[in-house]
């Protein structure tokens, strides 16, 4: 009887096993990627993309000013 017991909770504790490892995984790509960076005459310009969108931002800090201005330039097909 022990036997048929313990059997079973293996056999329940495998199926539970293969519950877990099927169950579907987090894709971990970083949602905005930097293409390139530029400064001219005291303004600084970020060009980002965003592939879960797939949208261009370009981003700029001006000289003096702290507030950081980024807009969306185009949106790919």
């Amino acid at each position: 009887m022990i036997r048929i017991a313990a059997l079973a909770l293996m056999a329940a504790c495998a199926g539970y096993a293969f519950h877990v490892f099927a169950q579907g995984r987090f894709d971990a790509r970083p949602s905005v990627v930097s293409i390139s960076s530029s400064s001219s005459n005291g303004a600084s310009f970020a060009w980002l993309y965003d592939a879960t969108d797939r949208t261009v931002y370009v981003c700029r800090f001006g000289q003096g000013a702290d507030t950081l201005d980024c807009k969306a330039k185009t949106a790919l097909p």
